[in-house]
């Protein structure tokens, strides 16, 4: 399993898709979908509600995702306060 981490430059807020896309090559859909859920609820500071509705997703399909992850061992960010 490929574990992708993108770091944009402390200066950049965004970055365009043809910035992003060469930085994701080499990893599959699957890692990169799992890597956007992951950083989407930290990000979040895992409130599930907001991170769903920041990536288009029903809480539902958000929390089958999550649980997919921690069957898998994979550590799912946490709500905080």
């Amino acid at each position: 399993m490929t574990t992708v981490h993108v770091a944009a430059p402390q200066d950049a807020q965004f970055l365009a898709p043809n910035q992003i896309v060469p930085l994701l090559i080499g990893a599959t859909v699957d890692e990169v979908e799992r890597e956007l859920v992951l950083q989407t609820l930290a990000r979040c500071d895992g409130n599930r509600t907001r991170a769903a509705r920041v990536l288009g997703l029903s809480v539902r399909t958000l929390r089958n995702k999550i649980r997919t992850y921690a069957a898998s061992g994979i550590e799912v960010p946490a709500y905080h306060d």
